[in-house]
């Protein structure tokens, strides 16, 4: 029976003898071209997830100052649009992108008297108190029932302002969506 230590040594001197595995050589253009693709997937990837998943916009109007003030970039989701009355929305008015405050949704009354405005009979808190919401001259009668998949939208510096007062109500798929964040970027 031969030694174990005899067979080990056996081992060791014929791993030392064997010729060293050889490396695959790559080439620098095999890496740059590898990094050039991996580079093009990531672009792929961004321009497919702004184009069908998010949006983004930079807004140039005052109607939702303070919150929302001009020059800032605005990112929005396309995909689920049913909302609730205090989500923001953006959408596409004469040619402009707009960003505005969903304040009532299907099956609620709007009216604006003399008071403010008022949803469903309950007189609702302004985001400026030194301000109210009045109707406009021009624009649509009040009171105003939503139909099925239709929002009112008002922005919130309300005396500047072209919002539903003006339109009217706006399907919920007419938006282009939901606003996630806004991007402070004014004078940059």
């Amino acid at each position: 029976m031969p030694d174990v230590n005899e067979v080990r040594s056996d081992e060791v001197q014929a791993v030392a003898q064997a010729p060293p595995k050889k490396k695959p050589k790559t080439s620098v253009w095999s890496d740059l071209l590898l990094l050039l693709l991996k580079i093009l997937v990531i672009i792929l990837l961004f321009v497919l997830m702004f184009t069908f998943l998010f949006g983004a916009t930079r807004y140039s109007d005052v109607a939702m100052q303070p919150n929302i003030k001009a020059g800032d970039l605005v990112i929005y989701y396309r995909l689920d649009k049913t909302y609730v009355a205090t989500n923001c929305v953006a959408l596409k008015y004469q040619g402009k992108t707009q960003v505005m405050r969903v304040v009532a949704v299907e099956g609620d009354t709007v009216d604006m008297t003399a008071d403010g405005l008022v949803i469903n009979g309950a007189l609702q808190s302004e985001p400026d108190p030194s301000k109210q919401t009045l109707p406009y001259t021009e624009g649509i009668e009040f009171p105003l029932t939503l139909q099925k998949g239709e929002v009112f939208l008002l922005g919130d510096d309300r005396e500047n302002s072209a919002d539903s007062r003006v339109y009217g109500a706006v399907n919920a798929k007419d938006t282009l969506g939901e606003v996630m964040t806004v991007i402070r970027r004014r004078n940059i």
